[in-house]
Order: structure tokens, then sequence, then C-alpha cells
């Protein structure tokens, strides 16, 4: 017997049309206006008004007074330390007061520890008050040059009374303090030291 055909009809579905979806509208971002606190409108009042600029005054300097010199009869001597060179004066029968350079001592060495190097010697040898001194030194930094006016001090000192000497030589202030910065060496970063070395 010949097979019997069946056909199958097969329902298709239509397809669903999907309407597209619209946008949110955006809403339009009203400006808001907040209400400025009356302190708020005070300054910006007084920023407008104020347009002059302000002009700094600039402070004057007070200049260092140049002191006067004695006069009369002296005692010299050098002293160094380092690269500062003192040339110093004694004169006896004085006040105690010591001329740095045409200032006074405490305009030109503004540190108590200086100060209290150069006043050594005299303390040392009970003459704080017995002389009045005349510096002049140059080169160096400020401690070289307190450095160098205490040897100048006591070697004055020791013209001016040789009995004076073995408390200063004990003290180690007529000594020249022959100390200076090491050179750098080549191949060195400094005077001794070496770059770092990588075994690898």
């Amino acid at each position: 017997m010949p097979a019997k055909k069946t056909t199958t009809s097969a329902k298709t579905s239509p397809a669903k049309k999907t309407a597209p979806k619209k946008a949110p509208a955006k809403k339009s971002s009203a400006k808001s206006t907040s209400k400025s606190s009356p302190k708020v409108a005070q300054e910006a009042q007084t920023k407008k008004t104020s347009t002059a600029p302000k002009v700094d005054t600039p402070k004057a300097k007070v200049a260092p007074v140049a002191v006067a010199a004695p006069k009369g009869d002296y005692f010299y001597a050098n002293g160094k330390r380092k690269s500062a060179v003192a040339r110093v004066r004694l004169y006896p029968k004085g006040k105690g007061n010591i001329i740095v350079n045409n200032k006074a001592l405490e305009q030109y060495f503004t540190v108590l520890s200086d100060q209290d190097k150069i006043h050594s010697p005299l303390r040392l040898t009970d003459n704080l008050t017995a002389f009045d001194i005349t510096v002049i030194v140059k080169g160096g930094g400020i401690p070289a040059q307190a450095d160098a006016i205490r040897h100048g001090i006591a070697k004055a000192l020791v013209t001016y009374k040789a009995e004076l000497r073995p408390a200063l030589k004990h003290a180690m202030f007529l000594r020249r303090d022959s100390r200076v910065k090491e050179r750098k060496k080549f191949g060195l970063k400094r005077a001794r030291r070496a770059p770092q070395w990588s075994k690898r």
C-alpha cells in the first residue's frame, strides 16, 4: 500500500511589532537663585569700593654706627685661623671696649659663643676692662675670624707682659691652629669619600 503523505501545517505566529520607546524628555534645569546672606553682600560691596592697590612701605634699615678708634701707644700682634687673619692692637688704660672692623663687638659677632671666645684670653688674665682693643680682620668665616682674634689678643698680651705667657700657653691660646679642610682627590667624591662600589 502506498504510504500516506502527512502534511503538517505549521502555523507561524506573526512577528510582534515593537514600538520604539520614547526617550524621556529632559527637564530643563532651572537655575536656582540662592539668596545671598547680608555678610556676603557687604563683602562684595567693600571689594568693589576698595579698588586702590595697597602700597607696602619698605622698612628703613638701621645702618651700623661707626665707633671711633682709641689713640695712643698700643701693643700689636697678628692672629690667624684657617684663611682668616686678624690684626690686633691693645691700648692700655682702657675701658674694655673692643672694635672689630669699625664696629662694636656685639654688632659684628652676634653669637654669644664667639663673643666669649674673644673675651677668653682677657678673662683668663683678669684684664677684661684693662684695655681698649681694635681689630681689623679679613678672610674666612665668622667662627674662624673669632679664633683669629683670640689668637691675636693672646699674642698681644704676651708682648704687653711676658709673665702672662705660661697661663696663656697652658690654655692653648698661643698655638696657631693649623687644621684646615682637606682637599678633594681625583676619583673620589670628597677628600676621602669614595663612590659606592657594586660587586656586580
